[in-house]
């Protein structure tokens, strides 16, 4: 519940601190006094649209905070922790309205967007009017309400799985189609490009390994031909190695007396032929390896050619052709196995939708026999109300396309007098009329459908005593379930509250400024009130000692 609400320059109001409790509040005072300050204030917090002209005058900005004690299990909870809140504690609402128009929101002292403090407010707050129309033109509204009061949470959540359900399968039924429509126009496409995949088969690593050796073998073909020309030099009828053989010869047959000057050229002769023999050997072996076979250049090179050929045509890189065509043999799949599994979707698509009718007949079924519970309690409660003579019909229609709450549309009528055209509510109730009904509904679903706290502004306004009674004694039992506030003219109603605020205007002359204030009343000054509110400015012993019984009455 709201538990406090502190206001900084806003309107006529430089500073407020209100504490509030449960049961029933009432707000008093005279036209004019502020009481819809309060209200414009209260909204802001809650994340009501911003305005430049709340911030009172000659001052940069305003701000509201708004304070609710809340229970652990609350919803507002789970959306502070989905946003990363500190949800321990009290909930704290603020808004800072600055005069140029923008405004910052804050939830727990951290900053937020607008639309989240909206969110928190609508489950916490609810503000009616003697023209509010948030419960009674919606008839989305209307639904969730009525199902609130019948408690059909289990049903709403089976409708909402099926349809859930219904709506996943249906998806992909739609896509699975969709491929198959695809895999059929590409088909022809598919099987040549894949053929030509299969037919070259490229393999892994294959590019890099052709363009090695395709490289290799260039380069052996232009050192093929230095290594036969240095083969011809070493060896072969007039390589050096015979000349130098035959003068090793000459030179070793000379006679012995001039072998010591001999000696020393036949080593370094018998060492050049053991080296020419050494870089034949190496020449040899380098021809070896420099050796190919014929045509396997080419061939290296066509293969090369192809595979990229081949992977430029879509797109892709050469080590990409193998996944091409796995991806290829898929799509081809789709064809083969697409037309089982569209067939499969639709038998889980058709059983779907069977079982969301099931759900969404069921639960139509339950908003039917709990519109005419409704019906008998709300009507129970408009005779005391001064509306004796409408009757309240809530009217449940199977002719709207399926969706995520069912079937049904859901609108409440009214029959205001006998004889008259019944209709909905908005077009044929008045303002009066529409409140009451409002408050008789509230009354209904008081442990239902409810946000923690209620506000009403003034929804006894051109009522009689006896209504304005009747409506005091509604909204006090309304309080014995949730916190209620009400801004009320009707001494009745005042006199029925557990708490009272008296909102007055005061002006201090030396400053020249007029400013809304509100004082909480004790049991003797609610007395006060109470007869002022029944005699007017001038306060009558008669007019206290009638507030006295009404006080008395009321407790």
């Amino acid at each position: 519940m709201l538990v406090a609400l502190s206001i900084r320059d806003i309107v006529l109001i430089e500073k407020l601190n209100l504490t509030f409790e449960g049961d029933l509040t009432v707000l008093t005072g005279e036209t004019g006094a502020g009481k819809s300050i309060l209200l414009d204030a209260l909204s802001l917090a809650l994340g009501g649209r911003g305005d430049a002209a709340l911030v009172r005058a000659g001052y940069g900005e305003g701000q509201v905070t708004a304070v609710f004690d809340l229970p652990g299990d609350h919803a507002a909870r789970q959306i502070l922790n989905d946003n990363g809140i500190d949800a321990d504690g009290d909930l704290l609402l603020r808004r800072v309205q600055s005069v140029d128009g923008r405004s910052r929101a804050f939830v727990n002292d951290q900053p937020v967007s607008v639309g989240l403090q909206r969110s928190l407010g609508q489950m916490l707050v609810e503000i009616h009017g003697q023209h509010d129309e948030r419960a009674l033109v919606d008839a989305e509204t209307h639904r969730e309400l009525l199902d609130a009061f019948a408690g059909h949470d289990d049903l709403v959540k089976d409708v909402a799985d099926a349809w859930g359900r219904w709506q996943e399968l249906d998806r992909a039924l739609d896509d699975a189609r969709a491929r198959l429509d695809t895999a059929r126009r590409e088909e022809e496409f598919l099987r040549h490009a894949l053929e030509e995949i299969e037919t070259l088969a490229p393999e892994p690593d294959e590019e890099t390994a052709l363009a090695d050796a395709r490289q290799r073998m260039m380069g052996a073909e232009k050192l093929a031909g230095e290594f036969d020309e240095a083969m011809r030099a070493v060896s072969g009828d007039d390589a050096a190695d015979i000349r130098i053989a035959a003068i090793l010869r000459r030179l070793e047959r000379q006679p012995e007396p001039v072998q010591a000057m001999v000696a020393p050229v036949t080593d370094a002769l018998a060492g050049a032929l053991d080296a020419l023999e050494g870089a034949r050997l190496a020449i040899e072996v380098a021809l070896r390896e420099t050796a190919f076979e014929p045509g396997e250049l080419e061939r290296a090179e066509e293969r090369l050619f192809a595979l990229r050929a081949l992977a430029r045509k879509h797109n892709i890189a050469v080590d990409q052709l193998a996944a091409k065509a796995d991806e290829m043999r898929a799509a081809l799949l789709v064809i083969e196995t697409g037309e089982g599994e569209v067939a499969d979707l639709e038998k889980q698509v058709a059983a779907a939708l069977d079982a969301y009718n099931a759900a969404a007949a069921r639960l139509s079924k339950a908003r039917e026999k709990a519109g005419l519970k409704l019906d008998k309690a709300i009507n129970k409660e408009l005779a005391p109300l001064k509306l004796e003579a409408a009757t309240f019909t809530t009217q449940v229609e199977q002719d709207i396309a399926p969706g995520r709450h069912g079937i049904d549309t859901v609108a409440f009528w009214v029959q205001t007098n006998p004889g008259t055209r019944a209709g909905p509510l908005m077009k044929v109730a008045s303002g009066g009329e529409l409140s009451r009904i409002l408050l008789a509904l509230k009354v209904s679903l008081a442990e239902r459908g409810s946000a923690p706290t209620l506000v009403f502004d003034e929804i006894d306004t051109a009522v009689g005593g006896a209504v304005s009674d009747a409506i005091g004694k509604r909204l006090k039992q309304l309080a014995e379930n949730v916190q209620v506030i009400s801004i009320t003219h009707a001494p009745q109603v005042a006199a029925r509250a557990s708490h009272h605020f008296r909102i007055a205007k005061t002006h201090e002359r030396a400053k020249n400024l007029t400013a809304t204030d509100v004082a909480v009343l004790d049991s003797d000054q609610r007395k006060e009130e109470i007869a002022r509110m029944l005699a007017g400015a001038t306060i009558t012993d008669e007019a206290r000692a009638a507030a006295a019984q009404l006080m008395a009455h009321a407790g």
